[in-house]
């Protein structure tokens, strides 16, 4: 007889997971005052795609850590909505860093290195964010 507690765990990490990413999305896209990242794919610009599957692969990975140390689902959504926050503060730090260009103006201009280099930010620190969760 398969115990059926695991399938229903997944599911609910599952669907944390996709309300995490889904908020914190919407919060980057909140404070993206350039451009919009849903209308900039959609024309087919790289550098913002990258820069958004960067935060969907960090914001995933630090859940993934919540996962493996918490012991209820309610404090995955707390270190999810924590993570998004150091996702955010990381993002603003990253356009404060580059003095010489603006990442947001860069990322609008479809600038592919730029665009790897958020991508690289986001899922750096997801893994040092992750790794702290005890």
């Amino acid at each position: 007889m398969i115990k059926m507690e695991p399938f229903i765990l997944t599911f609910l990490y599952f669907i944390v997971a996709i309300v995490t990413v889904l908020i914190g999305l919407l919060i980057f896209e909140w404070i993206t005052r350039q451009y919009k990242d849903w209308e900039e794919i959609k024309a087919g610009n790289q550098a913002v795609a990258l820069s958004i599957t960067g935060k969907i692969i960090g914001i995933c990975i630090i859940l993934s850590f919540a996962i493996y140390h918490s012991i209820e689902i309610i404090e995955t959504l707390i270190w999810g909505a924590f993570g998004v926050f150091l996702q955010l503060i990381a993002y603003l730090l990253f356009e404060a860093f580059t003095r010489k260009f603006s990442v947001e103006e860069q990322l609008k201009n479809n600038n592919i290195a730029v665009g790897i280099i958020s991508l690289g930010v986001s899922v750096g620190l997801a893994f040092v964010i992750g790794a702290s969760i005890t």
